[in-house]
């Protein structure tokens, strides 16, 4: 099939006065070449206009009279603001319009996202060429053509024939690539400019066919893609997804003595009923007294422990002795350490004090009491919704002092770990002497993650090893989900492009998942899977998630802790202290690299140790950073951030550079 050559111009002030403002084009070109079974679009002409009528018109025109354009795509200028004219430029071109592929648009979107309403889309033909106007966000962009991609090609069959009836006889519009469209969610949906950025979810049913682009497991190895087909994305990019996609769990009671409330996070605002304390109380044990009365020899005419008792007065040449945290009597105002006295004479045969000498001087109202509500006052907020209880025992103990007894608390993922391969032998299963055979390996990641997850508070359920077989994958990621009832599965292997990475395709061709990002530009954990499975008909009306991590130890600890271990923080109700709409990843910190580091050319996340050295924090990496070398990561406490070779001119950072780190343990 000869390709359908296409032409892509971006409309936009800001683009075309720097180029690398221009997001969509690549977003574009990306979505052509990733394609299933691509039908041959082939983009030959791409080039930048400002927002004129003038300058689009010319443009267009050039292209439809001089190029052999079957397709022309105009990104950005479809929304309301005074500079979106695309729409005014394009249509006095049109020798015909295609209110079809408006209306498929619009509904496609619409599906998506109610911005979708603030897009004036136009379509048509001027000589041979179809011209379709799109948003000017990256994604917008792809979505649109997402649309309509099922029937362009036949659409683009028909321009220049005298009659369409023989390409109906011939073949049937092709419908099977026309991605489902996910429930409303709310995100922003940018039509005019290229600033803006949103993600879309999905799932089956509807009667419309989701995208699909993993391999088809029915074709024989030779006619699968040999290289992925999606899209490699950054990981900030990635935090992004997964920040979106992540809900947020269901509310439940905890009653604060329960042992396993630790780890927990507030879904209320706590006030307090009481006043703590709720009567003035010693501070030291010793006389209270009404300061006015001075040094001297004073009678002892009570005696006040800390212990329920009714309220006393005291007049002035009186005292009490009192005890620490017992209330003072009505009418004294201050509180004398037993120190500061001396015993004059006694009674009751000797066993009670009957006089005291005070020898402080310049007592003022106030010393050495406790204030009814100068801990807590009546009303005050006194946890706010987000706090962790925490294993200090703080939290509990500010509940416990104004009377409650259980709390709101966002309820914890349950999570169920999984590792895939024909190779992998359960070490758990077999005795401590087993002699591996040729071609086997011990599972380390499971154990790795049930650790890891263990250590981060989160129930854990160890679903074992599936072969390498899709129906066995399928079978254990069903059951896991409907059965067992778990929120999270973490599997891993099986995600690069093997013939035997059978995860992908299992999670979009038999599970229905809606895969948010399979390809992440950094090292390790290049082939890191994110996807989301909304069938609420049979999971119990809950969205379920997955992360596929790579097979290597080392890649399957980085993304557990760089992507992973946020979306469940953000499941669990953790708050980002900087932003509350942002995924809460785990701490950073600034430290000092003690030798030069080579850099690679994706971003690296390299295990290291971080210690105290001089008067700053010092990283040393924890030997050779193989993703396969599990050694790697034993003695780790923070995953060093580096860049990029192509950001630094010489490639390397030298010894004494300050970098991120991320720190990954809860010691």
């Amino acid at each position: 099939m000869s390709p359908y050559n296409v032409g892509l111009l971006i409309v936009s002030d800001t683009a075309f006065q720097d180029n690398s403002q221009d997001r969509s084009t690549s977003k574009i070109e990306e979505f052509f070449n990733n394609l299933e079974q691509n039908p041959g679009y082939k983009i030959i002409k791409k080039d930048i206009v400002p927002d004129s009528i003038e300058q689009i018109q010319l443009k267009l025109k050039q292209w439809t009279e001089n190029d052999d354009l079957k397709l022309i795509l105009t990104s950005g200028g479809t929304g309301f603001s005074d500079k979106d004219i695309t729409p005014e430029a394009v249509k006095p071109l049109l020798e015909k319009e295609a209110s079809g592929i408006i209306h498929t648009m619009l509904s496609y979107s619409l599906k998506i996202t109610p911005f979708a309403m603030m897009s004036r889309p136009v379509a048509g033909i001027k000589n041979k060429s179809l011209i379709i106007t799109i948003p000017g966000s990256p994604k917008g962009a792809v979505e649109n053509i997402e649309g309509i991609i099922g029937v362009l090609g036949h659409a683009l069959k028909q321009i220049g024939n005298d009659s369409s009836r023989s390409l109906h006889k011939v073949e049937n519009p092709e419908i099977t690539k026309i991605p489902d469209t996910p429930k409303t969610e709310s995100h922003s949906h940018g039509h005019g400019h290229h600033h803006h950025h949103h993600g879309h979810s999905g799932h089956s049913g509807h009667g419309v066919k989701r995208h699909i682009i993993s391999n088809d497991l029915n074709k024989p190895i030779t006619q699968r893609a040999r290289s992925s087909p999606y899209p490699m994305i950054e990981v900030s990019e990635a935090l992004e997804l997964i920040n979106k996609h992540t809900p947020k769990s269901e509310i439940i009671i905890k009653q604060i003595n329960d042992p396993s409330i630790t780890g927990y996070i507030l879904a209320e605002d706590i006030y307090a009923d009481i006043n703590v304390p709720n009567f003035e109380a010693s501070i030291v044990d010793g006389y209270a007294v009404i300061n006015t009365d001075g040094p001297g020899i004073y009678k002892v005419v009570q005696v006040s422990h800390a212990s329920p008792s009714l309220p006393n007065f005291l007049k002035p040449g009186e005292i009490a002795r009192v005890t620490t945290g017992a209330p003072i009597p009505q009418g004294a105002n201050a509180v004398i350490m037993v120190e500061e006295t001396e015993l004059v004479s006694t009674k009751n045969n000797g066993e009670e004090e009957d006089e005291i000498k005070i020898l402080a001087k310049g007592v003022e109202v106030g010393d050495n009491v406790r204030k009814s509500g100068s801990d807590i006052s009546k009303g005050e907020l006194v946890l706010r919704k987000g706090t962790i209880i925490s294993p200090v025992g703080g939290e509990i103990g500010v509940l416990a002092s104004i009377g409650k007894t259980s709390v709101k608390v966002y309820q914890k993922p349950i999570i169920g770990v999984l590792s895939t391969g024909d190779e992998l032998v359960d070490l758990s299963a077999n005795c401590p002497n087993f002699q591996l055979k040729h071609g086997q390996i011990f599972d380390t990641n499971r154990p790795l993650l049930l650790q890891t997850l263990q250590n981060w508070g989160f129930e854990v359920v160890d679903l074992g090893i599936a072969n390498d077989s899709s129906q066995a994958t399928e079978d254990k990621l069903h059951k896991a989900f409907k059965n067992l009832n778990v929120d999270y599965i973490v599997t891993t292997g099986g995600v690069s492009m093997g013939e035997l990475d059978l995860l992908k395709p299992t999670i979009e061709q038999k599970l229905g998942g809606i895969i948010h990002f399979g390809r992440v530009a950094m090292k390790p954990g290049k082939p890191t899977t994110f996807a989301t499975i909304d069938k609420p008909e049979i999971y119990n009306g809950k969205r379920k998630i997955m992360f596929a991590l790579p097979g290597n130890p080392a890649s399957a600890s980085v993304t557990a802790h760089l992507f992973l271990l946020p979306s469940l923080r953000k499941f669990s109700g953790y708050i980002n202290i900087k932003s509350s709409e942002s995924l809460p990843t785990l701490s950073e910190i600034d430290v000092y690299l003690t030798k030069d580091t080579k850099l690679d050319p994706r971003p690296e996340y390299q295990r290291a140790f971080i210690h105290q050295q001089g008067d700053r924090l010092v990283a040393d990496t924890t030997g050779f950073q193989r993703s396969s070398r599990v050694g790697s990561i034993a003695g780790a406490n923070a995953l060093l951030v580096l860049p990029s070779s192509k950001e630094v001119s010489s490639g390397v950072l030298t010894k004494g550079t300050k970098v991120k780190a991320i720190i990954i343990t809860t010691l």
